[in-house]
């Protein structure tokens, strides 16, 4: 299955989250799409609430099957509690973390910036989405890229105090990752435990 290119509110109102960002028809329409979306709702089975959860999550990170169970095998391969591990790998992707920089004003952008080469890692070019990222590693916008409009507008305003797990140098335009975030430190609604309990069965 290739990245879902459709209509992004469609996806907020199956979850009935703005999962993408702040949605105006979300808040109009705050039921499922479809011509049966705002009847009543049927009762859903574990497993329903289970896949669920793990479809918002990879909706939200914009990551594919495949890359999600990478990730997933990867989090209980490694020591701590798997699904905050899972999450951490999340965010710690390249694209998110230029998003979290406020480089970009959604994921989707930031993917962008990153797959057209804008993004640089400790100096170097990076235009792969998923790439890693470990503490330590700084993430900029490469020096041609500085006069961008895109990067101005989405940086302009934005709060870099909320995300305490990456320091903000606007001098360079650039962030270090500090480490990867606590689960308290993600924003996101996502009940990963409900994703380990889908994959444990």
């Amino acid at each position: 299955m290739a990245r879902y290119t459709g209509p992004k509110t469609r996806i907020a109102r199956k979850f009935g989250e703005a999962i993408f960002g702040p949605d105006k028809v979300l808040s109009k329409k705050n039921y499922p799409p479809g011509q049966h979306g705002n009847a009543r709702k049927r009762k859903t089975s574990e497993y329903g609430i289970q896949l669920r959860e793990k479809q918002k999550a990879k909706y939200t990170y914009g990551v594919l099957e495949k890359q999600f169970r990478n990730l997933f095998d990867k989090a209980q391969r490694s020591k701590g509690i798997t699904g905050e591990v899972l999450l951490q790998l999340l965010e710690g992707r390249l694209d998110n973390v230029v998003y979290r920089l406020g480089m970009a004003p959604t994921r989707a952008a930031a993917r962008q910036l990153v797959s057209h080469r804008h993004i640089a890692v400790d100096g170097k070019v990076v235009n792969i989405p998923s790439y890693s990222l470990k503490a330590g590693q700084i993430v900029g916008v490469r020096e041609k890229s500085k006069s961008l409009e895109v990067i101005a507008d989405a940086l302009s305003g934005f709060n870099h105090s909320k995300y305490p797990w990456i320091k903000w140098d606007q001098s360079s335009l650039s962030g270090k990752l500090l480490h990867l975030p606590e689960r308290t430190d993600i924003p996101e609604n996502i009940k990963e435990q409900l994703i380990v309990e889908l994959y444990s069965k």
